[in-house]
């Protein structure tokens, strides 16, 4: 137990680090600074990209993890699989855990989105800017609805992820460097959390449980092949890397689909390492609740281990460093508390979810009990997805290629799948180019 504990501080002295890098981002002086949007990479990271194989054009793919407050950059390497290149801490987010409904519910957008171009703003009040793409197809037709949702600087969040204009300005040459290189659109997954057992478990109790077992499936694929997921939409619903001879229509019945054979296969093996570890983590929680904080709560716990510090920023802090895992007579004391109006940091018409426990607190006023949720495995064929793996992301080291049994007993590489895994089937097309000439990822795309 001790150790967990001292993991657990470590954690959270890492998460109190705010917005500055562990890299060199916090040392540009902006002032210097002559053209933001051709300003390159820095030194150190075109080193990191070289010693990992990975073409200074070649595509990224960007990650969110809200409670984390992570964003990360993955590159496509020479073998066109993709490593992580950097991870920055989100200055700002707004809201809780859980994907934007409608405008002004201050949150900040869960799903998978595809960036083009068009979604660059040189011209951003915010410094530098990216439209995340919201609503997309998914979001559109599930009627929520929103506007202007981006990644941007100044490190001031009302439904945007915001980072530092140091960061932004890193970030944006990413995505255009990638665009230079070829790339038709960048794959943005914003997620949760890293969808793990441990993490799944510990939320099992949210409002939006089935929303992060639905995607979670494209977690999953992205963990087997290190290639972002083809991504649809049907039955008002996201599909991953599906293979049909139909069309997909957002609102419309799912046409006939499959997942590749090696790839279902390779799911199917990480499937069961999952439901070892769900199951095991459930057990571990027995009786346990996290409370998921407020954006207040969040903020609370910065400013206090700020106090006395001159910030040009001002952070909202991690749901993990304010969160709390507690009893559930515990968690029903605080809710009774608040209740009663009896705590000043109460949220005022904020959903105050138990995610670890069979109980939630639905309402700022009165108690309501939800029915407790049974894991990810049990509706797995149901839904057509497939549990997440059980094993966290290296954030600093190449990933090795992911490998699937054979017939004959032997191990080889999962097979990459036949559709573009860079964008959404709506994309643009690529330009014509010289084809003796075309790099390598270019064979990604669709002509």
């Amino acid at each position: 137990m001790r150790l967990k504990h001292i993991a657990f501080a470590l954690l959270v002295a890492t998460a109190l680090t705010g917005c500055n890098d562990t890299l060199d981002t916090a040392k540009i002086d902006l002032s210097t600074v002559k053209n933001k949007v051709q300003q390159p990479l820095p030194d150190t990271v075109l080193a990191d990209m070289q010693k990992k194989d990975m073409p200074r054009n070649s595509p990224i793919m960007i990650r969110i993890l809200k409670e984390e407050g992570k964003l990360e950059i993955w590159k496509a390497k020479a073998d066109n699989r993709f490593d992580i290149i950097k991870s920055y801490d989100i200055c700002a987010w707004s809201g809780k855990l859980g994907p934007k409904v409608k405008e002004g519910d201050r949150q900040a957008p869960e799903g998978f989105y595809s960036l083009t171009p068009a979604n660059l703003n040189p011209n951003s009040k915010y410094y530098l800017a990216i439209n995340t793409g919201f609503p997309n197809r998914y979001d559109a037709v599930n009627g929520r609805s929103g506007t202007n949702l981006m990644i941007h600087g100044a490190c001031s969040s009302s439904g945007c992820y915001s980072m530092t204009d140091e960061q932004v300005l890193e970030i944006y040459a990413f995505a255009r460097d990638a665009f230079k290189g070829g790339q038709t659109a960048i794959q943005l997954q914003a997620l949760p959390f890293r969808m793990t057992a441990d993490n799944m478990a510990r939320h099992r109790g949210s409002e939006n449980d089935s929303f992060w077992k639905m995607i979670k499936t494209g977690y999953d694929n992205f963990e087997v092949t290190k290639r972002p997921p083809v991504v649809d939409v049907c039955d008002k619903k996201y599909v991953f890397n599906q293979e049909t001879t139909g069309k997909f229509a957002a609102g419309g019945a799912c046409p006939a689909m499959s997942t590749p054979a090696p790839l279902t296969a390779a799911l199917t093996s990480y499937e069961k390492t999952y439901d070892l570890a769900y199951t095991k983590a459930v057990d571990k929680m027995d009786g346990k609740v996290w409370y998921e904080p407020s954006e207040a709560e969040r903020k609370a716990v910065v400013a206090a281990k700020r106090k006395g510090r001159d910030l040009a920023y001002a952070p909202t802090g991690t749901s993990l460093e304010a969160g709390k895992l507690m009893s559930q007579n515990d968690f029903q004391a605080l809710m009774a508390k608040r209740a009663a109006g009896g705590d000043p940091m109460k949220p005022a018409n904020t959903i105050m979810v138990a995610s670890a426990a069979p109980s939630a607190m639905t309402t700022a006023s009165t108690p309501k009990m939800l029915p407790a949720t049974t894991g990810a495995i049990g509706t797995a064929a149901k839904q057509g997805r497939v549990p997440a793996t059980a094993t966290a992301i290296a954030s600093a080291t190449p990933a090795a290629a992911p490998m699937v049994a054979t017939a004959d007993g032997r191990s080889s590489p999962v097979p990459l799948p036949a559709q573009n895994p860079l964008a959404y089937a709506e994309a643009a097309p690529a330009p014509a180019v010289d084809e003796s000439k075309k790099p390598f990822w270019k064979f990604w795309s669709k002509d």
